[in-house]
């Protein structure tokens, strides 16, 4: 009854099976439940003593030697039937046995019930002069995720590994903020609402993305968010209307750092929106987060590059690999197989700064994470360009 697996009790239920239910609500009382065992266990045991000498005495009288030695046999057949063969085969088929045993168990409870009550209530009161709290229902044990992890974990024989993947980036989902997987602020493309027309109908036009974030004056200064499709019909006249312009914005979508991903991914769903603007605790921009980054998050990359867009990482032909600096570590880790730590630095340049706590020099040289790690380029302060080794690229 307690090695039962709950979650394969709870599918049994809803398939609608009997001795499950029952099972079930045994489970729901679990103190009386356990006295009732515990109370036909002691009984059993007890009267196989007693039988056990009254048959020694009524056969060799108060001989002092056979008794010891039927108190020893009757001891060890207790020991072995008794207690470790059934408890054994109970904990290695624990629904075979435990779904049947509910039919007996249920009415041996309300049979047992007067003695139990009696017994039950002086362990209430022994454990409240403890000062112990007990929760006697089982069902209201809530699964951790960690607790949730180890099972997808541990049913790698039932699915394929690119699904359990799938259910182990979803359980992390919780564990992520949208800090962790945004688009930095210096990489957003942006449009300048008070640039020349000229320049930002050609913007527009060559722009491969289907959202742009529209802003005033300075790139923090976020007045809104623009649809490409929308602004097609401004594209028939000569001259660009910026005040048609600015009516096309949507309102910009400002999400905390801290977020969650799993609860950012509820509140696009809700609002029926894919981007949305990332900020800190003083309203500063920090970056943007879309959609489709908390996708990639579950199912890896799916989405197409556009024709701007160049890849961040270079394979060299001695196996090592040239980084951007301002590359996310969760995207080299999950795009290269790497093991890079991702608990306060977000990109591969703040790990560098982190890690050396200094500004490198071109052409230093250092390991991280058991990674070897050359500075190619740096500029304004920042690793524009770093040289990794992944481990298996190595030589001993």
């Amino acid at each position: 009854m307690m090695a039962i697996n709950r979650h394969r009790l709870n599918h049994l239920i809803r398939k609608g099976n009997k001795s499950a239910k029952l099972t079930a609500a045994l489970l729901g009382k679990i103190d009386k439940l356990l006295g009732s065992i515990l109370l036909g266990n002691t009984l059993l045991n007890v009267a196989a003593a007693t039988l056990t000498e009254f048959i020694v005495l009524r056969l060799y009288g108060h001989n002092e030697l056979i008794m010891l030695i039927g108190t020893l046999l009757i001891t060890l057949m207790l020991l072995i039937f008794s207690e470790i063969l059934p408890k054994i085969i109970a904990a290695s088929y624990p629904e075979r046995v435990a779904l049947p045993s509910s039919y007996l168990l249920t009415p041996l409870i309300t049979l047992f019930h007067p003695v139990v009550s009696v017994a039950g209530g002086i362990v209430k009161g022994v454990l409240w002069l403890l000062r112990i709290k007990v929760q006697t229902d089982q069902s209201k044990h809530k699964m951790t995720l960690e607790e949730l992890r180890g099972m997808v974990l541990e049913a790698e024989h039932f699915l394929p590994r690119k699904q359990q993947k799938m259910l182990l980036n979803l359980v992390d989902l919780e564990r992520i903020t949208v800090n962790d997987v945004m688009i930095s602020r210096n990489l957003i493309e942006a449009l300048d609402i008070n640039t020349d027309q000229n320049i930002l109908r050609q913007q527009i036009i060559t722009c491969h993305h289907t959202l742009l974030p529209v802003y005033e004056n300075t790139p923090s200064n976020i007045i809104g968010i623009l649809h490409i499709k929308r602004v097609a019909a401004l594209f028939q006249e000569t001259i660009l209307d910026i005040t048609q312009l600015r009516a096309a914005l949507n309102e910009p979508y400002f999400i905390p750092s801290d977020t969650p991903l799993l609860q950012q991914l509820q509140q696009f769903q809700e609002r029926h929106t894919r981007l949305g603007l990332v900020v800190d605790e003083y309203g500063e921009l920090l970056g943007l987060v879309t959609l489709e980054n908390i996708l990639e998050e579950i199912v890896g990359e799916f989405t197409t590059q556009s024709p701007g867009q160049t890849e961040k990482f270079l394979r060299q032909a001695d196996g090592s690999l040239l980084l951007e600096g301002s590359t996310s570590l969760r995207e080299l880790n999950r795009k290269l197989g790497l093991h890079l730590p991702i608990n306060s630095a977000k990109t591969l340049n703040g790990l560098i700064l982190e890690h050396l706590e200094d500004i490198p020099e071109t052409g230093t040289s250092f390991k991280i994470a058991g990674y070897p790690i050359e500075i190619i380029q740096t500029q304004d302060r920042l690793v524009k360009v770093a040289r990794l080794f992944p481990r298996q690229t190595l030589t001993p």
